[in-house]
């Protein structure tokens, strides 16, 4: 058998051979990087948690007057005294600390700089430039959801902002 002599414009060296070699790892590395990157930004909500809608519970479950801290939701649930619900985000709208609410003062009071507002989210005291922001209710069946991925942001309290079972 007689081998047929490789032109020598085909020979491949060996230096030639590791640059396409590493290239083709490198290139491969930084697409799993780029899709890892890529997947580490997409949102990640599952249900029940802040960013997606929230089921709360039950309308009896929460009764007049009362405002209860949903702590996965970030937000207060407020039920005023004629029946209706606001779902107010707990960042207080001044620098964005974290207001509780002050059952013994009837009123939400931010520990950072003591601004302080009612029962609707309304500011009492400032510095706070404006009222707490609030979350679209749903209520069907009985049942509150809370969308917390859609805060709206807000100028004055209006009664129109209070959802009714």
């Amino acid at each position: 058998m007689s081998q047929t002599p490789i032109p020598e414009s085909e020979n491949v060296s060996r230096r030639d051979f590791l640059k396409v070699i590493w290239a083709g790892l490198g290139g491969a590395a930084l697409l799993e990087v780029g899709g890892v990157f890529l997947a580490y930004l997409q949102p990640r909500l599952a249900e029940g948690e802040f960013g997606s809608i929230i089921s709360v519970g039950a309308v009896d479950d929460f009764p007049p007057g009362s405002v209860t801290h949903i702590t996965n939701g970030r937000f207060h649930l407020a039920r005023l005294p004629d029946g209706g619900f606001l779902a107010l985000y707990h960042r207080c709208t001044h620098l964005g600390c974290t207001v509780p609410w002050d059952q013994a003062e009837g009123r939400f009071v931010c520990p950072c700089h003591n601004s302080q507002f009612e029962v609707d989210g309304e500011v009492l005291n400032p510095p706070a430039p404006r009222p707490l922001d609030i979350f679209p209710i749903t209520i069907e069946n009985g049942q509150i959801s809370v969308d917390t991925g859609r805060p709206v942001t807000r100028q004055h309290s209006d009664p129109s902002q209070v959802v009714y079972a």
